[in-house]
């Protein structure tokens, strides 16, 4: 019997045949620098665009990324898995002042002088939790708000065995954080009751893996023309 699987090899779809890259057109003038502070600083980015115009543009930088690191800090997704229980996400509870309110997150920070990814999520992790895990996975380095900042993060997969000792009652090292412990089965669930209960914004990364969990598994969006 012949194979009937479908090739499903990812192809990506130029949307603009015959046009160059956008790549190939933008190009930086210079940075000057407006504003200086101790953890930021705001530059005016002068640069050519795709139509060959120069424009200006505003960007917030970091002046703490440590010299050869090509990401500023990492986030971490914990997940804690103990026997009987649910597979669960940790979570953190921060306030942030540009917001004016308390944020929903995953434990992140900023990559240290000499020190690796790896080493900064798990020291990271156990500052704001107090949960001690090993590195599944690392992302490549991926931009936060590219239209503001340039400023970027590793995405690190951490696994936490809930039933080791150390991880039992786990002691988070900030007290500015409040770590949360949220079943991955309901997530986006959980956390709209959460943001309905109390004053917080949530990050859109923790709420896009929240959607992405749904996605996986949800029966794809009908398009109109496809309904018989």
């Amino acid at each position: 019997m012949q194979d009937s699987k479908v090739n499903c090899n990812f192809v990506m779809e130029d949307v603009n045949p015959g046009e160059s890259s956008v790549n190939n057109k933008n190009t930086i003038i210079k940075e000057e620098t407006l504003v200086k502070g101790k953890w930021v600083q705001l530059q005016e980015t002068t640069y050519v665009d795709h139509d060959g115009k120069t424009r200006t543009w505003e960007t917030v930088k970091r002046t703490t990324r440590a010299e050869g690191n090509a990401a500023d800090g990492v986030a971490i997704i914990p997940v804690l898995q103990r026997t009987l229980h649910y597979e669960c996400l940790v979570l953190i509870k921060q306030f942030r002042p540009p917001l004016g309110c308390v944020c929903l997150e995953f434990p992140a920070g900023l990559i240290d002088e000499n020190e690796t990814p790896e080493q900064a999520a798990l020291r990271e992790l156990e500052e704001e939790t107090g949960y001690k895990g090993e590195v599944m996975e690392c992302s490549p380095v991926a931009c936060l708000d590219p239209g503001l900042s340039n400023c970027t993060t590793y995405i690190m997969t951490v696994h936490i065995n809930g039933d080791y000792a150390i991880n039992n009652k786990p002691k988070p090292k900030h007290e500015f954080t409040e770590s949360i412990v949220i079943p991955k089965n309901d997530l986006r669930k959980n956390i709209d009751e959460m943001v309905a209960r109390e004053k917080l914004v949530v990050d859109a990364r923790v709420y896009s893996y929240a959607l992405a969990l749904e996605h996986a598994v949800a029966k794809p969006y009908e398009l109109p023309f496809l309904k018989g």
